[in-house]
């Protein structure tokens, strides 16, 4: 595939998202933001990659000034590497965001969990318990949207069946998200 017809897959790809999903992705995070809740974002692989990325948008990346008094909280589980070892290594692979849920989460968090599959047993684990005890919870996936679009409360699906193209649409979808919080954060913040 050369790139004028990559640039077609991608594009036309971005043309089939749903926009009413990430309007709901925008306001649940500012809900989360309002109500001091932790968003915690979990992922594999690229997806991963996707996962660190995103939490420091949103950490970080939506304070209009370091001043500013309320912050959108998140983290990224993907990062926490002694935990994911240990836990890994002494009860199974699946459980290393479950178990980091457990230990971190309250009741109203907001779990987001990126899935190019839609299908990675971890994933799935770890929000099913969060659907289980009161937090909110959002899959961002590719191919048709796996058990994760299924599970999830809400969604945020990319219907394309090509993994790299599925992540690079996430990545889009996350930078344009986090532009919008900017906007409103600033509104109710009373700031330029």
């Amino acid at each position: 595939m050369g790139f004028t017809q990559y640039k077609q897959t991608f594009l036309s790809t971005l043309d089939l998202l749903d926009i009413k999903e990430i309007n709901k992705f925008i306001e649940l995070l500012v809900d989360a933001y309002n109500s001091r809740k932790m968003v915690f974002v979990i992922g594999n692989g690229g997806s991963a990659s996707n996962a660190s990325h995103l939490a420091q948008d949103l950490a970080k990346g939506t304070r209009i000034n370091n001043n500013q008094k309320n912050r959108l909280r998140a983290l990224s589980l993907t990062d926490n590497m002694a935990f994911i070892t240990a836990q890994g290594n002494d009860d199974g692979y699946n459980t290393i965001f479950e178990q980091q849920l457990r230990t971190f989460a309250n009741t109203g968090d907001m779990v987001i969990a990126i899935s190019g599959s839609g299908n990675s047993p971890n994933v799935i684990e770890a929000i099913d318990w969060a659907n289980k005890n009161g937090l909110v919870t959002l899959g961002v996936t590719g191919f048709d949207g796996g058990k994760l679009k299924k599970t999830a409360m809400h969604s945020v699906h990319v219907p394309v069946n090509d993994m790299r193209t599925a992540e690079s649409v996430h990545t889009v979808i996350f930078h344009y998200v986090v532009r919008q919080l900017i906007e409103k954060f600033k509104v109710l913040n009373d700031l330029p």
